[in-house]
């Protein structure tokens, strides 16, 4: 699915899904033995587990001191040093200057650390669920699945402007390979390929694929769209919202522009 309102990007999805799955932030560092002959892997989970610790209890408890981290989670300054220098390598945390209310004491203040948009939105906010709620609203309260389609398009045609300039620049028979470009660019590590007769499209991230497997008219619309954007009839044969590992569009070659509003089946495995 294209990237809206209700998605988010690529590379926040990324350290997203480090942070949830009991993973945490990323380890940085080569695999070797230790001294006592373990595994640095091993030892890694273990890292990996404080590093998500730290960004924890900033999230609760706001900007923090190294001091205060390390009292709230039994840890060494210099550990916590460690942890928030990886940290802020990854972009899930940020050094601010603290700030200071009444009258500012001698020296300067001490650094805190505070979460970045990156790391705030690796841990979960229910935007699925507040995506899908509104629109359930939207089809109880302004006519169903129509009112849902119709939302779908007015989406995809308020961010089809870079997308349609990109495949407009590019020559006919690179067209399919701009979209995937553009369409990588927002984060949805998509690849154009030969095929029998066409091409394929495939998008391997699509960051609404919990609503569109609730609400199918999103993968309908962003079908509809390209067939448009590309003058010719396309076919989805496969989404992720459908369970499928990647959403697969074909494109046929040398197919004439039926019209604007090109004609996108759905044929095959389809958005459901």
């Amino acid at each position: 699915m294209t990237q809206g309102t209700i998605g988010s990007s690529g590379r926040r999805l990324s350290r997203s899904r480090e942070l949830r799955n009991n993973g945490v932030v990323k380890n940085v560092g080569e695999v070797r033995e230790t001294p006592t002959g373990a595994p640095h892997e091993e030892l890694a989970t273990g890292e990996r587990s404080t590093r998500n610790r730290v960004a924890r209890s900033i999230l609760d408890h706001g900007p923090s001191t190294v001091a205060e981290l390390a009292a709230r989670l039994g840890l060494t300054q210099a550990a916590v040093r460690r942890h928030l220098d990886a940290l802020v390598a990854d972009d899930v945390v940020e050094a601010r200057e603290q700030r200071v209310y009444g009258t500012r004491t001698r020296g300067r203040p001490a650094k805190v650390f505070a979460l970045t948009d990156c790391g705030r939105d690796a841990f979960d906010q229910s935007y699925d669920k507040l995506a899908a709620d509104a629109l359930r609203w939207i089809a109880q309260q302004e006519g169903g699945r129509d009112a849902v389609a119709a939302f779908a398009r007015a989406r995809i045609a308020a961010q089809a402007g870079a997308y349609r300039e990109a495949v407009e620049a590019a020559p006919p028979e690179k067209r399919t390979e701009a979209l995937a470009k553009a369409l990588s660019g927002d984060g949805y590590a998509a690849t154009a390929r030969s095929a029998p007769v066409g091409e394929q499209l495939c998008q391997h991230h699509c960051p609404v694929a919990h609503v569109a497997e609730q609400f199918p008219q999103l993968c309908e619309a962003e079908t509809e769209f390209f067939a448009e954007l590309l003058g010719t009839h396309v076919q989805r044969l496969a989404t992720i919202a459908h369970g499928d590992g990647v959403c697969t569009t074909f494109i046929p070659k040398n197919d004439p522009k039926i019209s604007t509003d090109a004609s996108a089946s759905t044929a095959g495995r389809n958005p459901a």
